[in-house]
């Protein structure tokens, strides 16, 4: 894949700010609505110990290959209840760090453990020198999440953002849902 046409999200990397296209909703799969409700009780099939780890380009096409791996692997788990909420954060989470550092490679982690399953996306985005550039650029971020974070609290999640730590660079991206 090639990097995305499209301008960086962060403010300080863009140099024009371009809003989605139109064009990018025809890759998204129309399924009729699924319940999203948490799921009560436990499968059979959920001790089966989930753990995938993959990179991605930076390019916001990688939002839909996240998005199904993540369906796949949720399923073939015996989690499809998390298939929803789960791919929903990913699509977001992939979409917005490819948007925020455009052409630089994504990691997405997915886990099932201690009864919750978490998502991790981190990016390599630059660290601002400047502390202000810094905070308009997490606020752009947290902005643009904010259809996740109200899917995430729905759940009874959590979410969050933080600097990678060293010798890592970039910005880690986490969700958690519970069962």
């Amino acid at each position: 894949m090639h990097s995305s046409p499209l301008a960086a999200l962060c403010p300080a990397v863009a140099e024009a700010r371009t809003p989605f296209p139109d064009a990018y909703a025809h890759s998204i799969q129309h399924r009729p609505p699924q319940p999203y409700l948490r799921p009560k009780g436990t499968s059979g099939r959920s001790a089966l110990r989930l753990s995938l780890s993959f990179t991605l380009p930076g390019d916001v096409r990688s939002a839909r290959i996240a998005r199904t791996a993540t369906a796949v692997a949720l399923e073939a788990h015996g989690l499809a209840a998390y298939v929803w909420p789960v791919t929903y954060a990913v699509t977001e989470l992939v979409a917005v760090t490819a948007r925020m550092s455009p052409g630089r490679e994504l990691y997405v982690s997915l886990r099932h453990r201690d009864d919750a399953v978490r998502l991790l996306v981190w990016d390599r985005h630059p660290q601002h020198a400047e502390p202000d550039t810094t905070a308009l650029c997490e606020a752009w971020r947290r902005r643009t999440l904010w259809l996740l974070a109200a899917v995430v609290d729905d759940w009874g999640g959590e979410w969050g953002m933080c600097e990678a730590e060293q010798p890592q660079r970039g910005t880690k991206s986490w969700v958690v849902l519970p069962r």
